[in-house]
């Protein structure tokens, strides 16, 4: 089984994606929307033609496959904000000077996840950042659903274990505090086993998290910002993040 990497280049490479996004993330999630066309089976949205959409393509069937959603600062411009500033102020990223990329809108099919799949996802990701200079990226990542109580051990790892410093730390423009647990009250091991796969691969690139998550009942998650800063990613993490991820 073979894959290929590339940007939308069509509208029917960009529906491809929301076709992908709606499988997963409203039949499989739960998730709704204003702009959600159930009739269509599409999931998109008003950012969605403002931003680069990266595609991995299962080559014998020309099936998409995976997607990731990319928002460079200019394109955040012209479309009058980033899309994470819906739930989080990013005043401190914006103000830092540096070069942004705002990820989002990662799946796979489910037919596609733990295997390469999920490498040529990552891979095409870096030849971006690469191509672009991009020196942080950032973006929502989600838990599946709002149960607050059941999420209180892994949200509360995050922000004892991995809040951003200050000079790039977000905070939810609804304010819902991650410490729902004291630190010593957490077991790592099992916290870690109730975090989704993509953000557990930030945190193994060195990612950190913004302060306060974000309940999403529309969409049905639980979302907190990831940052990760590239120029502070040492050679093994920049060796992975060009690697494959693996799920889990």
């Amino acid at each position: 089984m073979t894959f290929s990497v590339s940007l939308a280049r069509t509208d029917a490479d960009i529906q491809a994606a929301q076709a992908l996004r709606y499988q997963v993330f409203v039949e499989e999630m739960g998730a709704s929307g204003q702009q959600v066309d159930h009739a269509a089976k599409l999931e998109r949205d008003y950012f969605d033609a403002f931003c680069d959409h990266l595609l991995i393509t299962e080559t014998r069937s020309n099936q998409v496959i995976g997607t990731y959603r990319l928002m460079r600062r200019k394109q955040a411009e012209a479309a009058g904000r980033f899309y994470s500033e819906t739930e989080y102020d990013l005043d401190t990223l914006k103000s830092s000077g540096r070069s942004l990329l705002e990820v989002g809108r990662s799946c796979l099919h489910p037919q596609f996840r733990g295997g390469s799949a999920l490498f040529h996802l990552w891979s095409g990701l870096a030849d971006y950042v690469a191509t672009h200079r991009i020196d942080v990226l950032f973006g929502v990542a989600s838990f599946p659903g709002t149960d607050l109580d059941q999420l209180a051990e892994p949200l509360s790892m995050l922000h004892h274990g991995f809040l951003a410093p200050e000079w790039l730390r977000c905070r939810s423009e609804v304010f819902q505090s991650m410490a729902l647990l004291p630190k010593e009250d957490v077991d790592r091991k099992r916290a870690m086993l109730q975090i989704p796969a993509l953000i557990k691969a930030y945190l193994r690139l060195g990612g950190v998290i913004g302060e306060g998550a974000y309940v999403d009942h529309s969409f049905n998650t639980t979302d907190v910002c990831m940052i990760l800063d590239t120029c502070a990613m040492t050679d093994r993490q920049k060796r992975m993040f060009a690697g494959p991820q693996v799920e889990g």
